[in-house]
């Protein structure tokens, strides 16, 4: 078991659970304790003989040094460890190596491995498209008229085809430039082919 404790998620391995599991089979805890109903998977260690290997409790001491005194810990059937998966030398070494990564590929690419904290969806309310000549300034023109209206780029994306002759930038806004806005566009920038303005779906 090993699952996010989130509102959703809490309790979520109960008794359903635990009675669909053969008798005598083994449950093992890694993530966080309250993802599972402790008294649920106590009961089951007795009717039904689970045996459980746990690293993580629904009641866990407050300090380092505080008694553990669940009950679970006098279940028979319990395989306990102190909740410090992650302090092992070789825990430890893979947390250092894993940090560089994640570091090296955000100075190196802008991207963040395993980023939780993205927005599932932004402010953003239409799309500008623009195919472009793949020349220096084009988009720097577009995001300058763009700021001249006080509009914000909530999203953007530019592909560039075979031969780095042409390109197609996707810029998610969230609110809809004016239509003079793109028409002196297009007629000031001999290097934007085309402009397309699209109204999101919101849900």
């Amino acid at each position: 078991m090993h699952l996010a404790l989130k509102p959703e998620t809490k309790g979520f391995i109960g008794a359903e659970f635990f009675g669909a599991m053969r008798e005598g089979a083994y449950f093992i805890n890694t993530s966080r304790g309250e993802v599972v109903d402790q008294a649920a998977l106590a009961n089951a260690m007795k009717t039904r003989n689970i045996r459980a290997g746990l690293d993580v409790y629904a009641v866990e001491p407050a300090a380092a040094t505080s008694e553990f005194t669940d009950d679970i810990a006098k279940e028979a059937n319990l395989y306990g460890t102190h909740h410090i998966g992650g302090s092992t030398d070789q825990a430890q070494e893979a947390i250092a190596a894993e940090t560089v990564r994640i570091i090296r590929e955000f100075k190196e690419a802008g991207k963040v491995p395993n980023v939780v904290n993205l927005a599932r969806q932004t402010p953003a309310t239409h799309r500008l498209v623009v195919r472009h000549l793949d020349r220096p300034g084009v988009l720097a023109s577009v995001l300058d008229t763009i700021k001249a209206e006080q509009i914000n780029v909530q999203e953007m994306e530019n592909i560039v085809f075979e031969g780095a002759e042409a390109a197609v930038a996707r810029i998610n806004l969230d609110n809809a430039p004016s239509r003079a806005m793109l028409n002196r566009l297009e007629a000031e920038n001999a290097d934007i082919i085309d402009l397309d303005l699209l109204k999101l779906n919101s849900e």
